[in-house]
């Protein structure tokens, strides 16, 4: 039984235009589906569209074409109050946790601001409201009176967290949550939005440049180069044997925990012009990325 999809998007595009007149299509017809309570990992180089795409897909960055549809309701449709009604429905966490807090603002205030703007609760409903999220991430409810710049990295990120979860939300864009932070740390956030995800039936889009992270947050997986969608499908299959030369290329550079097999692997790379792939001594032209040619789907 195929499962209903929460959000999807159809023929997604983006597009920049520079003040020398080019443009830059960041996101170039790209069709997504993240079913309800799953994590769809989206992966890939940095400037390959990713971000840009989660950010479409709640509205933060407006489409240059193509649909969005959150359970049923296409996005493009909403005027202001409409879509910020939705808006408690889809959140977003950031990547830097240094950059995404306002440092004038107390830790309560953060996380507060958002129960607030939807009018979700007052007086002591909202005090305990903030403390039961500082719980459910990992910190103490004490922290309420500090400042961000108090807080480790993680801690950051985890404070981040909790002002995404402040409306009850549905849908969550993890956009690089743990690339900003420590190694050590990065491990405990993750199973943090694991949990989080277990316990509160939250379906997220996970963006990461890492194969190896997503590969056990992730129920699919999608490659993004070039601001399109190369391959698709589910994680122990696409590691098993990726069918995309890009996807080879990404899973090459993943370290590997062996002094000697890191010694003698083979590093996949694209030349310096971007187009041209080297793979056991065949060349593969990746400026054609349709379908029949270049695109494996695995269901």
């Amino acid at each position: 039984m195929t499962a209903i999809p929460l959000i999807e998007i159809e023929g997604l595009r983006v597009i920049f235009h520079g003040d020398d007149g080019r443009t830059t299509h960041a996101v170039d017809r790209v069709d997504l589906s993240v079913a309800n309570g799953a994590t769809l990992g989206l992966v890939g180089e940095s400037g390959c569209g990713k971000s840009t795409t989660g950010r479409a897909m709640i509205r933060l960055r407006e489409p240059t074409e193509g649909k969005v549809r959150f359970d049923g309701i296409d996005l493009g449709t909403l005027k202001s109050n409409d879509l910020r009604k939705m808006r408690r429905r889809m959140q977003i966490i950031f990547q830097d946790p240094y950059g995404s807090l306002d440092p004038r603002m107390t830790v309560g205030s953060i996380i507060s601001e958002p129960i607030d703007t939807h009018r979700l609760a007052q007086g002591k409903a909202r005090k305990d409201r903030i403390a039961d999220l500082l719980r459910i991430v990992g910190l103490d409810p004490k922290y309420v009176a500090r400042y961000p710049h108090e807080f480790s990295g993680g801690q950051r990120q985890r404070i981040g967290v909790a002002r995404a979860l402040a409306v009850e939300p549905e849908f969550i864009v993890c956009d690089e949550p743990i690339s900003a932070l420590d190694v050590s740390i990065q491990a405990q956030v993750l199973n943090l939005l694991t949990d989080l995800r277990a316990q509160l039936g939250l379906t997220y889009l996970f963006i990461a440049h890492d194969l190896s992270v997503v590969k056990h947050i992730s129920d699919r997986v999608a490659v993004m180069y070039l601001g399109k969608i190369v391959e698709i499908g589910p994680p122990d299959i696409m590691y098993a044997g990726p069918g995309h030369p890009y996807t080879r290329a990404l899973l090459s550079a993943v370290p590997v925990p062996d002094p000697e097999a890191e010694r003698h692997g083979q590093l996949r790379v694209i030349d310096e012009s971007g187009d041209d792939y080297l793979y056991a001594g065949e060349l593969f032209r990746l400026v054609d990325l349709s379908p029949s040619l270049k695109m494996r789907t695995a269901r």
